[in-house]
């Protein structure tokens, strides 16, 4: 079954994609929760016309991203978290806290767009992230966990 993503889906494509999916979970998951739009033949006509139309604003945004992921590169965060007397942290840091340290130096990231590596974090240190700023434009970004 071809559907045409109105969102991004997690492990399916990403928004304004026409992907191929199996018909159960387009018709049961997809359409219903207005995911996707059945691709017909007028779908499809219409897709194509749209894509064209975007492709110039699309290499704003990336160039647009590309400066981000440029700046993020250089840059480095400081996440601030409760310790112990070891150095060990109560909990742990998750995406949720690197997203709030980069909104707060000035980065609009989402979480759902970092990935942090050798997660979870229960020790202070110096760890990467990998960030998602565009489809095409990722970018490895550092940050900083530092104790209370």
């Amino acid at each position: 079954m071809d559907v045409i993503l109105k969102q991004d889906v997690e492990h399916v494509g990403d928004k304004n994609d026409l992907v191929t999916v199996k018909s159960g979970f387009g018709r049961n998951y997809l359409l219903p929760k207005g995911l996707a739009i059945l691709a017909t033949p007028s779908a499809k006509k219409m897709h194509a016309e749209n894509v064209k139309q975007r492709a110039h604003k699309e290499k704003a945004i990336i160039d647009e991203a590309q400066a981000i992921a440029d700046k993020l590169e250089k840059s480095s965060v400081k996440v601030i978290a409760k310790v112990g007397e070891n150095g060990k942290i109560f909990g742990s840091v998750t995406s949720v806290q690197v997203a709030e340290a980069f909104v707060n130096a000035g980065f609009g990231i989402e979480r759902k767009h970092i990935k942090i590596h050798n997660e979870p974090i229960k020790t202070v240190g110096k760890y990467m992230a990998t960030i998602k700023l565009h489809k095409e434009v990722m970018t490895e970004a550092e940050f900083e966990v530092a104790g209370e």
